[in-house]
């Protein structure tokens, strides 16, 4: 018969060693929670928390697995390895597997005889030193955002359900701490991308010329990007005496590449102009150095036109671009569209030209496709029968006016539908004798 005192002297002792547990794991976690506090950056914060599980579960390695948050495919990414041992690499199979296996499962798992387990392939004659792992999901609300895995269990035993709840918790405090600093991370690369955009918008607007003073006439430019930088583009360049060069254009793609794009076009241009400032010369040139200097996928169309302040007329290239507006003062509208294609499709073409006189009263708009193709809630586009419109019932306005009124047309049509397309144009006048 057992005496009484020995059964209570060994509930006692396994009492004391159950609290004695408890009490290390709470240290564990405290010390965990309080080095992780301490860290900036989410490199940090994960090399902390593989450190801390190594020395405290007492295994050979540990790894971080996170899902990429840019990547739709739902692929872990491994962040952090370390090794208390000479191995160091964990074999593409086995950390392949494992991450499928997570996703799958979201729940965690452990492993003492790895090597037979079933539901891991390790390949044939491939020396794999792991003898044990123990894997836990990093999750928020239901949700797997990664994985804490270690491997090989210094003790004989292995890994124990007490070293699977206690990596669990170790996990459930983890994800939210990493989750956030991503977070607070991605919000501070925002913030730089944003500045970032914000300085260029500056520098393209300081790009863009200011209205010329002509003798005569009265001219005038705007652009509206559809994002904080765009792709549309207008210059106003003096390439000799009684000659003003006029240039709208609009560049393939949308925000900082079709800057970027627009910038090179413009900067070609101008050199161009200075050398030869005919329009068919002037765009056949800047076509080829367009075309030799972009990929395939990249183009614009461009209308350039120069004015001659004495005889005036206006010589003029159409490289793929809206007809402009020619509205003369008897009434006669005229569309000017010769030239030929888009700049930077064909290496070498021969582009056309065509002249206008401009007579007292004459009005040419420029504009780019972001005014006609605007839409509202509904599709449906301002088109080009509104632009003549709105541009006929507001003739005897100067060309500032002009154009403020054809953007607040295009505005008041489209509502609150957001536009994907810059808004640019040009508007000249030839004041009346």
């Amino acid at each position: 018969m057992a005496d009484p005192g020995q059964n209570d002297v060994r509930k006692l002792d396994n009492e004391n060693m159950r609290l004695r547990a408890a009490v290390e794991e709470l240290s564990i976690l405290n010390d965990i929670a309080t080095t992780i506090s301490s860290a900036y950056t989410l490199d940090q914060i994960i090399n902390l928390i593989v450190q801390k599980c190594i020395k405290h579960l007492r295994v050979e390695q540990g790894a971080v697995m996170l899902l990429d948050s840019k990547e739709t495919t739902s692929e872990f990414k491994t962040m952090v390895r370390k090794a208390n041992s000479s191995h160091e690499v964990l074999p593409f199979r086995l950390d392949d597997q494992l991450a499928g296996w997570m996703i799958t499962h979201k729940e965690p798992l452990l492993i003492n005889d790895l090597g037979n387990d079933k539901r891991f392939t390790l390949g044939k004659g491939e020396n794999i030193p792991y003898r044990s792992l123990l894997s836990v999901p990093l999750c928020l609300k239901g949700r797997i955002v990664g994985a804490i895995n270690v491997f090989n269990k210094r003790a004989d035993e292995g890994f124990t359900d007490a070293d699977k709840r206690l990596l669990t918790i170790i996990a459930t405090q983890s994800a939210q701490v990493i989750e956030n600093t991503r977070l607070s991370q991605e919000e501070i690369a925002l913030q730089l991308m944003k500045e970032e955009m914000r300085l260029a918008y500056n520098i393209q607007m300081t790009l863009l010329p200011k209205n010329p003073t002509v003798e005569g006439y009265d001219i005038a430019g705007k652009s509206i990007p559809a994002k904080t930088v765009g792709g549309d583009y207008f210059d106003f360049m003096e390439t000799g005496p009684n000659c003003l060069c006029i240039c709208l254009g609009d560049v393939s793609g949308k925000g900082m590449p079709a800057a970027l794009l627009m910038s090179n076009l413009q900067a070609t241009l101008r050199g161009q102009a200075m050398q030869d400032c005919i329009p068919d010369n002037c765009i056949k040139k800047s076509n080829l150095l367009l075309y030799r200097s972009t990929t395939t996928d990249k183009f614009a169309t461009l209308f350039y036109g120069m004015l001659n302040t004495e005889e005036h007329n206006l010589c003029y290239c159409n490289a793929g671009h809206n007809w402009p507006f020619l509205f003369k003062a008897n009434g006669e509208t005229l569309r000017l569209d010769v030239g030929g294609p888009v700049l930077g499709i064909i290496e070498d073409f021969a582009y056309g030209g065509d002249s206008v006189q401009l007579d007292p009263g004459d009005l040419l708009v420029i504009f780019s496709d972001g005014i006609t193709e605007a839409i509202d809630e509904k599709e449906i586009m301002f088109d080009e029968e509104n632009l003549e419109e709105v541009i006929r019932q507001n003739m005897a306005n100067n060309s500032v006016e002009i154009i403020d009124k054809i953007i607040k047309s295009v505005e008041d049509h489209a509502g609150s539908t957001a536009q994907m397309d810059d808004m640019t144009l040009v508007v000249l006048k030839r004041n009346p004798s």
